[in-house]
């Protein structure tokens, strides 16, 4: 298996929503955002997927040698050493990848945020960085772009956490800030128990209507950030955004019933939705 064949099976494997707007790109840049995508799907999964914290930020501590070592012209993994050969056309830097690092590490020092503020600096490293380094390879122009790319980052965060609320308090985890749950009057017990009487209570649906609002409102924010002269490029992250708010549509309507199920799309729908803004460039 070649480094390329590692990363574009890696991100077909994840059933992201990501995968669907990489197939409208020609394909350097697909293969740039698939192994960029790759990079990150690999260091998420050693949060979620290992069990020992002090085992997790043994690899996290890997991770950032290896991204170091592959600036310097030793990759080793197959991502680095499919993602070395975009890093000058796209602007790719270590920087970018080591925020990333740095908000899966924060998953492993903490678990609740006390407020939206502390909240959204998580949100910068895992989502907001990784917006902007999309909007780079997919060819943004204008440096107005960043700004757009960077909300729009934070506002598709916000709904996987609304749509994770569920899967995250299985692992102790809480994301909704506390300051937030305390203005509805819910309980962080409320959430980790999941299947509890409390569980889909009149104060846990007005703290997600609340929470989806504030997403809708960034998605807003974001699209009138884009610069026209960029709209064209970047409508893979367009397709990104719209599969994403019909996913909070969706959980919107299904009453937020997110803490003993995973709301999703289907493939199918993921995709039209893809061809769709495609066809309509918004």
């Amino acid at each position: 298996m070649t480094p390329q064949q590692y990363c574009q099976d890696k991100a077909a494997q994840s059933g992201s929503s990501f995968y669907y707007a990489f197939l409208f790109l020609p394909p350097q840049r697909r293969a740039a955002i698939t192994a960029f995508y790759a990079f990150c799907r690999e260091v998420d999964d050693v949060v979620d997927e290992t069990q020992d914290s002090g085992v997790a930020a043994t690899k996290l501590a890997w991770w950032r040698k290896e991204a170091t070592s592959a600036f310097a012209g030793h990759p080793t993994h197959p991502v680095m050493l499919a993602l070395m050969a975009h890093v000058q056309a796209f602007d790719i830097r270590l920087e970018h990848l080591n925020a990333v690092i740095d908000g899966c590490q924060m998953d492993l020092e903490q678990t609740r945020y006390l407020d939206f503020p502390g909240l959204q600096r998580y949100c910068h490293l895992v989502a907001g960085v990784v917006g902007e380094v999309a909007s780079n390879i997919f060819g943004r122009c204008d440096p107005a772009t960043t700004a757009y790319a960077h909300k729009l980052g934070l506002a598709m965060q916000l709904t996987n956490i609304i749509r994770d609320v569920g899967d995250d308090a299985r692992r102790g985890r809480i994301y909704l800030p506390v300051s937030e749950l305390q203005q509805f009057d819910v309980k962080a017990h409320e959430i980790l128990k999941r299947q509890s009487p409390w569980g889909y209570s009149d104060r846990f649906l007005a703290l997600m209507q609340f929470q989806a609002q504030r997403a809708h409102r960034l998605y807003d924010e974001a699209l009138g950030l884009l610069p026209e002269t960029d709209r064209q490029a970047q409508k893979p992250g367009l397709m990104m955004a719209n599969i994403y708010r019909a996913l909070l549509r969706e959980i919107e309507a299904e009453q937020f019933q997110v803490l003993h199920q995973r709301i999703s799309l289907t493939p199918l729908r993921k995709l039209w939705i893809a061809m769709r803004t495609n066809w309509r460039g918004r």
